[in-house]
């Protein structure tokens, strides 16, 4: 038999209709209810905010728990800079931020529209800016970073003359790179060593040993703990006009029982090695760290490299580096007995001689003891100094006050196996004291092979 619905709803009571209906509402309005009660689930939280500050701007990090959009807004009057991260919260203190010397005054936040986030960075001079996502890495997650960028930068620091460099006879200029820096630690040691602060020490020893020595003029290419883009660190050595470029590492590797310090040149082949090559891919994803790729979409790139065998520029890197690993070689175990050559994106310079030193490894337990000491990194920094001055000692570019000496009939002695600054002295006429002060020795010690310049008697 067919039921009519119509007539079987007319059967039940109204009493019970008027229950049910009601019971049904009620029911809609706890579950409308919950799902206002309920916390809004954010798309990611901002776990730590961090902040450095370069020469020319000031860096930002967020990093997040997750990937999200966000999008910028300038305002004027006063002037603001605003960051809104979708469905985000912040997880982290902004009161401790280091903003003294930053174009911030303050760092406010709040909630936009009940689920997204939003930082105000109070200024207090005009910026330009550039805000950017960064994927995952090996050792961080998301991140958002920000670049305040000085509408009126620090002028690049410029070769001065030394009091000795008379009638316009220049310094040598050495360009001096700590690698890393700021958001980018580089390898990491036991204990939580950083190779970004170990080469940063022992770049400030080089520069302080190479200051005093007559007609060297030491710049380091990075002062502090911040980042700077391999392109850019080639730029501010060409700025400087400099006549060496030399990057400062500790390296890694997959196994700790890898041990021994490098030098690098340029390679226009590709890597001499393996382990080279795996260097080279791990220093070259520092920019990838800092926010820019390593595709510089630069039409001229080609024509450089092919130049640098025309210029003999890579010629000069390598006879360079070998005087540095002999050096090095008395100080620290050499992972190679020569120059290697591998394709580092920060060595390719057209014409400024550039080497990368790699001081030792900090994934190696031993080798990273030595390298937080400041006696280890002293030693090394003295043994490329020496390295360094002896190229320069028997090359000296034009116009430069050591080329002036070598023109005057000034002299020069190669170290040999028995020789003694003592004896030397009495050979030339000259005093101890006169050999230590024009070749920046603050010790009775030389080694063999060690090019030393003897001043006029």
């Amino acid at each position: 038999m067919l039921l009519n619905w119509k007539q079987a709803v007319s059967d039940i009571p109204v009493a019970v209709r008027l229950r049910g209906a009601h019971a049904l509402l009620m029911i809609i309005a706890a579950i409308a209810m919950v799902l206002v009660s309920a916390p809004t689930v954010s798309a990611a939280d901002v776990d730590a905010v961090r902040l450095w500050r370069a020469p020319d701007h000031t860096r930002v990090v967020l990093d997040l728990s997750g990937a999200t959009d966000f999008s910028t807004l300038s305002l004027e009057n006063p002037e603001r800079f605003v960051v809104d991260l979708s469905q985000s919260r912040l997880s982290a203190s902004l009161t401790s931020l280091p903003l003294e010397g930053t174009p911030i005054s303050r760092v406010r936040s709040g909630i936009r529209q009940g689920t997204d986030l939003r930082l105000v960075f109070d200024l207090s001079a005009s910026v330009r800016t550039s805000v950017f996502l960064l994927p995952p890495n090996d050792t961080t997650g998301h991140r958002v970073v920000i670049d305040l960028f000085d509408k009126t930068p620090t002028a690049e620091p410029k070769p001065v003359l030394s009091v000795e460099s008379l009638e316009g006879r220049r310094d040598i200029v050495i360009a001096i790179d700590p690698g890393h820096g700021g958001e980018d630690p580089g390898a990491s040691g036991p204990g939580g060593l950083r190779e970004k602060t170990v080469v940063l020490q022992i770049a400030r020893r080089l520069e302080n040993q190479l200051a005093k020595i007559p007609g060297f003029k030491p710049m380091l290419v990075r002062t502090g703990d911040y980042y700077v883009s391999l392109k850019n660190r080639r730029d501010k050595a060409r700025a400087l006009e400099a006549d060496l470029f030399v990057s400062i590492h500790a390296d890694a590797f997959r196994e700790k029982s890898a041990h021994g310090a490098s030098v690098y040149a340029l390679s226009m082949r590709g890597a001499t090695s393996t382990t080279a090559q795996y260097l080279a891919d791990t220093e070259n994803a520092a920019d990838l760290v800092g926010g820019v790729e390593l595709a510089e979409m630069d039409p001229m790139l080609a024509g450089v490299l092919a130049d640098l065998s025309m210029t003999g520029t890579l010629d000069a890197s390598l006879n360079l580096g070998a005087l540095i690993l002999e050096q090095i070689d008395g100080v620290a175990r050499l992972h190679k007995k020569r120059v290697e050559q591998a394709g580092f994106a920060v060595l390719k310079s057209p014409d400024v001689p550039s080497l990368l030193i790699e001081t030792g490894f900090i994934s190696n337990p031993g080798e990273a003891e030595r390298l937080a000491t400041p006696a280890y990194q002293d030693k090394m920094a003295r043994a490329i100094r020496r390295g360094i001055q002896s190229w320069f000692a028997r090359q000296p570019p034009p116009g430069t006050l050591l080329a002036w000496q070598r023109e005057q009939g000034g002299r020069e002695v190669t170290i040999a196996a028995g020789d003694t600054l003592s004896e030397i002295a009495e050979r030339y006429g000259v005093t101890v004291a006169s050999i230590k002060t024009n070749n920046g020795l603050s010790r009775d010690v030389i080694y063999v092979g060690q090019t030393l310049v003897i001043p006029e008697a």
